[in-house]
């Protein structure tokens, strides 16, 4: 029987050649989605760990303790205690302390933090020495410019608690050398606000005044626990740990069940993806085989009435039959296992984690064989359809009509199927059973209607036509109508179509929401995240390094508790901004600044400043200026002292503002003479002061401008101040009726810009705007509102927060710290030296993201790795439609050939004749592109098949359609030209063969 088989192997070569090239290309991308898949979730979980924040890395445990004295003990003790709680695998963390102290300064207090950790020393540059001992510290180099100290110093702590005074004495100052790293993670050894924490070693804390402090344990996350390796649930895992550990009463933070989560989501996507469009590939190949199967049983149907004649028995006809195929399915599958590994490497590299690897192969496997199993399933219930037929049905050329019943039988189960999946879909989604499937079958339902149709339009048609006299195209819808297997043809050429259709279409919408969702995310093309001082020293290094302001934008990205914030230059933002149709006219909020924008008071540029003022109460009154530098932004204050009644002149140095452009006026202040310790007086109940001028030499605030009461404003917090503004003074009258701390700090304010501020807002009105005033916190004072537009959509912020006007809200907070993110955007065509000139400007870049690189990133994530896979699946499918298309054009070429030569003997003309014998391949190949364009309409739109969501939710902008017009229309030209060169090569020979005919008469 082996002799048999492999005899009928070489004799069938290109029947055999067929199945193999099938079973290839089958089996090549069923192996390759498991390893595919599994590669390419590690690469995205790789690239989520990449983009995630220190803060989402690690693990902190913390507690408030009492040392007795031990504190290296009492840290040990609780560092095992914290180890033991965690989950496995966790790793070795590091130990820290923290106490809250006051460092007394001259005449006043500064709060800080005083801190241990291990590894400091290693985290930092140095320039002095590592604390060694107790009482040794550490500050960095801004702490000690705010204290006032140097290597060397000593340090006082106040302390109330223990009558033995503390001295801290600074052996070095320090600098973080990976601030955004994950050492520096938690907030309990980082500044929020205030000066950044002094380190020292744990003999330190077994002073008294500090025998209570916050220990710390923290861990960085191995990225096997974060991607979930083995099923691994993380986030249980961490919620086990915290009550375990709540019960000793330790607290532990994490922000990385989030990431987590987005991680496992994004594998989720991924993998179901990829097994939807294998499913889909898998019905496609099996009907392929089918046809195959079906179109080279013309050739075998001699052979097998032969071997009935020689007597073999049924099962051992069954067997010669189904050995013919069973070689070249094995032989494809040895083929295409190993090619699949070797795209699926080449599109997503290897599988790095040695589990995932274990359950590629397995998947691997799985998948050949379902492609084996199927086929061979296929091929024998083609087999046995003829092989119970009698000697003489098989010896006949053409098939008889007898079992026409069994085309209809499957075509109604077919549609059934596909209708059940379409129900699935509908009403529980594409995620399981025949949902997966739904696209391909639905599509095959499109494909077996319009067989149908075609066989009816083709049979009439063609007679009709050939009535009228139109021979070639009575002649070539005859032969479809009538030419056997050509309707499942034409079905499998719907369907693969349909496939690389909404796969191209697909690919190609992701790639655009990609690149949208980058440019909405990042609000320009290119953005450098910066290190300033302050917000003046951003803006104005931005507008040194680009004067024109057509390359560059200043921007601080900020977060209130009432909304996200994003403040800009917004008199470039039309010119380097990625403005988007759902942001608004680009121009509104410009234009709004614009209107409310006042002419800027005059500048102070010397040394001393004379105030002509008039003290209409009784008691004393200390008025205070205080000015900002409009290079450096550094506060700047003017005390004037004490004013006696009545009218006078008061000079008063001014130190830090002769240097070009000078310092601005802030505000007004009024308060009580200083008390001898240095600290603030509240000003006398009802004060009442008259501004009657400013000069520097020559008039800074003259009538017009205190006369104005459009240029001042009063402070929201402490004592209720009136404002007079008439007669070239300024009146500022403190109410009579407050408390001794309100009255401290009654200020009065100076305004470039008419207020409310505008802004355009995205999404709804916060809530805290809903019964009453739209003020925003977090700039000083509170500072009131105006919407001047509201819209779907803003850049960076998304779709809900503000976007305002970075000068506005620089002034509007003056020497207050509102924080933020500070950025610069840069325009598509900004110059290549933008970023050495932003640098010498004074500004540090600490990261660069340009658009393609945010794509890029997130080309890496869930839907854009299903799409290329359903692009590459999609790719398959088209192949196998052209390989069926080629076995239906070289089995009829023989019986085609001799038609056309007898129909030539009776006068068909001869360009008829040619044209006929190509004709019917090519009518059913433009047919089944329309036919599987159709398909791909409705199956998107029955199904309700969209581009893949992005994993994380984002849904800022509407996503593009899945069939772009233009995507659609190249889709189609490259099927076209698949199937048409397909088919002329294999309509070669038949063409060559009327030649040869014509030239031999």
């Amino acid at each position: 029987m082996f002799a048999l088989v492999f005899g009928a192997v070489r004799t069938r070569a290109a029947q055999v050649l067929t199945i193999l090239v099938l079973t290839v290309l089958a089996a090549a991308v069923a192996a390759a989605g498991p390893w595919y898949g599994f590669a390419a979730v590690n690469n995205a979980a790789d690239a989520y760990l990449d983009a995630a924040p220190s803060s989402q890395r690690t693990v902190a445990v913390t507690s408030r303790l009492d040392t007795r004295g031990d504190p290296a003990g009492t840290l040990s003790r609780f560092a095992d205690q914290v180890r033991a709680g965690l989950p496995p695998g966790t790793g070795t963390g590091l130990k820290g302390l923290s106490a809250s102290i006051s460092v007394q300064t001259g005449s006043t207090s500064t709060t800080i933090d005083l801190a241990f950790r291990d590894e400091f020393c290693d985290r930092v540059r140095l320039d002095g020495a590592c604390p060694a001992s107790a009482g040794e510290v550490a500050l960095s180099h801004d702490a000690a410019r705010q204290l006032g100290v140097a290597t060397g110093d000593v340090l006082t702590v106040l302390t109330t608690t223990s009558g033995v005074p503390l001295k801290l004495t600074v052996t070095g100052l320090y600098a973080r050398t990976d601030p955004t790293g994950t050492y520096w993670s938690s907030r309990l050894f980082r500044s929020a606000s205030g000066p950044d924490p002094i380190f020292t070693v744990t003999g330190t804390f077994a002073h008294k005044h500090l025998s209570s402090p916050t220990v710390a344990y923290d861990v960085v996350l191995p990225n096997a626990l974060l991607r979930g390796d083995g099923g691994f649930d993380l986030s249980a895992a961490l919620l086990a740990s915290d009550r375990l550990l709540g019960q000793s009463q330790l607290r532990l933070n994490s922000q990385a069940t989030p990431l987590h989560l987005a991680i496992v989501r994004d594998r989720g996507t991924i993998l179901e993806g990829i097994s939807a469009s294998g499913l889909q590939l898998l019905v496609v190949t099996w009907f392929a085989l089918g046809l195959a199967g079906w179109y080279t049983l013309r050739d075998r149907r001699a052979d097998a009435a032969l071997l009935k004649l020689r007597g073999v028995s049924r099962f051992g006809r069954l067997r010669l039959a189904l050995g013919q195929h069973l070689v070249p399915l094995i032989g494809g599958a040895l083929i295409g296992t190993p090619l699949g590994y070797l795209v699926a490497w080449a599109l997503a590299g290897p599988v790095p984690v040695a589990v995932d690897r274990q359950t590629a192969l397995l998947w691997s496997v799985l998948s050949v064989g379902a492609v084996l199993a199927g086929g061979f399933a296929v091929l024998a219930a083609v087999e046995a359809t003829v092989l119970g037929r009698p000697v003489s049905a098989l010896l006949q050329r053409a098939g008889s009509g007898r079992g026409a019943w069994r085309p209809a039988l499957v075509d109604v189960v077919l549609l059934a199927v596909a209708t059940a999946a379409l129900y699935q879909v509908r009403s529980a989604g594409s995620g399981d059973g025949l949902g997966r499937a739904a696209l391909a079958l639905v599509a095959l339902a499109v494909g077996l209607i319009a067989a149908r149709l075609l066989n009816r339009l083709t049979d009439r048609g063609g007679a009709a036509a050939l009535r009228a006299g139109r021979l070639r195209a009575g002649l070539t819808a005859l032969r479809i109508s009538r030419s056997p297997g050509s309707d499942r043809l034409f079905v499998l050429v719907v369907v693969s179509v349909a496939l690389f259709v909404t796969a191209a279409g697909g690919w190609a919408a992701e790639s655009a929401g990609r690149t949208a969702r980058s440019d909405a995310e990042l609000g320009a093309s290119r953005v450098l995240t910066v290190g300033a001082a302050n917000r003046t020293v951003l803006l104005n290094a931005v507008r040194t390094a680009d004067p024109g302001g057509r390359e560059a934008m200043a921007v601080v990205r900020n977060r209130n508790d009432t909304a996200q914030v994003l403040e800009v230059d917004t008199a470039r933002l039309a010119a380097v901004a990625a403005w988007r149709s759902e942001y608004g006219p680009p121009g509104v909020l410009p234009d709004a600044v614009a209107a409310a924008s006042m002419t800027p008071l005059p500048l102070v540029t010397g040394d001393r400043l004379t105030v002509t003022v008039r003290r209409e109460s009784a008691g004393v009154v200390a008025l205070t200026l205080h000015l900002l530098n409009e290079t450096t932004g550094q506060p700047v204050k003017v005390s004037f002292g004490g004013l006696r009644a009545g009218d006078q002149k008061v000079t008063a140095p001014v130190t830090g503002c002769t240097a070009a452009p000078g310092c601005r006026l802030v505000r007004w202040e009024l308060t009580g003479p200083p008390r001898p310790d240095g600290r603030v007086r509240p000003s006398p109940p009802g004060s009442v002061v008259v501004l009657r001028g400013l000069d520097q030499g020559g008039a800074v605030l003259g009538g017009a401008a205190l006369g104005d009461i459009t240029r001042w404003r009063v402070g929201t917090t402490g004592a209720a101040i009136d404002l007079v503004a008439a007669d070239g003074t300024l009146r500022l009258a403190a109410d009579d009726n407050t408390t001794e701390v309100d009255r401290i700090g009654i200020e009065a304010w100076a305004s470039d810009h008419l207020l409310p501020l505008p802004a355009l807002l995205a999404g709804p009105v916060p809530d805290r705007w809903r019964d009453g005033e739209a003020l925003l916190p977090g700039y000083g004072e509170l500072t009131p509102v105006q919407v001047v537009r509201n819209v779907t959509a803003l850049p960076a912020v998304g779709s809900s927060g503000l976007i305002v006007d970075l000068d506005s809200t620089r002034r509007l907070a003056a020497d207050s710290d509102p924080g933020g993110q500070f950025q610069v955007w840069l325009a598509p065509d900004a110059r290549p030296g933008i970023v050495d000139a932003l640098t010498a400007a004074g500004l540090t870049v600490s990261d660069d993201t340009d658009v393609a690189g945010l794509a890029a990133r997130l080309g890496t994530q869930g839907p854009a790795v299903l799409v290329r896979f359903e692009l590459l699946a999609g790719v398959a499918a088209l192949l196998l439609a052209a390989v069926a298309v080629a076995v239906a054009a070289t089995v009829d070429r023989r019986s085609l050939a001799e038609q056309l030569a007898a129909l030539r003997l009776q006068g068909l003309p001869r360009r008829v004749t040619v044209s006929t014998g190509w004709a019917g391949t090519a009518a059913l190949i433009v047919a089944g592109l329309a036919g599987g364009v159709l398909a791909a309409l409705l199956a998107v739109d029955v199904t309700g098949r969209t581009v893949p969501p992005f994993t994380d939710g984002w849904a800022v902008l509407p996503p593009p359609g899945p069939l772009d017009p233009v995507t659609t229309a190249l889709a189609v030209v490259v099927a076209l030209a698949v199937l048409g060169v397909t088919g002329r090569i294999a309509l070669q020979p038949l063409m060559r063969s009327l030649r040869d005919r014509e030239a031999g008469r």
